[in-house]
């Protein structure tokens, strides 16, 4: 278990960096760098959980300290990704910035970050109650509901990005469970793995898309 575990977070973080700089590098245009950005910042935020996770297993140490410091990393970082999938979706679609949209992505991020400040998630214990574990989650699962809902509406217009919505949904589909019930139920933890699995085939997407020519965003915004 351990092995296969570690193995696959190993794989997923060289792929997320590699992908992150490889598109950085192919295009130069706002469409590439976003999607450069995001990939890099979702790699590096699971790596500051991801790695103390790897090492546990190894290393005869305590590490609860710095898993705790890693998911709360990750739990910042993970509201960054999606405001630059906001960004994306402006950006590529060709879309003039909706107030009611921004009002709601830029408040529902700064109530997720600002939840994930306070000292009852008990990050340097690595240990935070359901009640408290759901609380710091609508905010993000909200978020992720505006972005899922974008990218669905505009789907048929850009092929690549065409089942982005289909792969944010199913990630919380799978990280819901695991933020409310694994204290309870450990088990549910395995679900972060179909849930990474989701985020690999979205940096792919990513990829397949910065090979397209830099053509310009999509023109007669709405």
């Amino acid at each position: 278990m351990k092995y296969g575990e570690s193995a696959f977070d190993i794989i997923y973080l060289l792929f997320a960096f590699c992908a992150g700089i490889f598109i950085l590098c192919r295009r130069k245009d706002k469409i590439g760098k976003l999607m450069g950005f995001a990939t890099l910042i979702l790699g590096c935020g699971d790596a500051f959980h991801l790695i103390p996770r790897v090492l546990n297993y190894f290393i005869d140490a305590d590490f609860t300290v710095w898993l705790g410091i890693g998911k709360f990393v990750t739990s910042i970082t993970m509201t960054v990704f999606y405001l630059l999938l906001y960004r994306l979706w402006l950006v590529s679609y060709g879309e003039r910035e909706n107030k009611g949209f921004s009002i709601a992505v830029y408040a529902l991020s700064a109530i997720r970050v600002i939840l994930c400040l306070l000292p009852q998630n008990g990050w340097l214990e690595n240990e935070s109650s359901v009640v408290w574990g759901i609380v710091r989650n609508v905010p993000f699962v909200a978020l992720g509901a505006v972005i899922v809902y974008l990218f669905f509406k505009n789907r048929k217009e850009i092929r690549t990005f065409g089942f982005v919505w289909l792969l944010v949904t199913l990630s919380f589909l799978f990280y819901i469970p695991v933020a409310v019930a694994a204290p309870l139920l450990p088990i549910l933890g395995m679900l972060m793995l179909p849930k990474t699995v989701c985020y690999m085939i979205l940096i792919g997407v990513f990829l397949k898309h910065s090979k397209s020519s830099q053509e310009n965003p999509i023109q007669g915004g709405k």
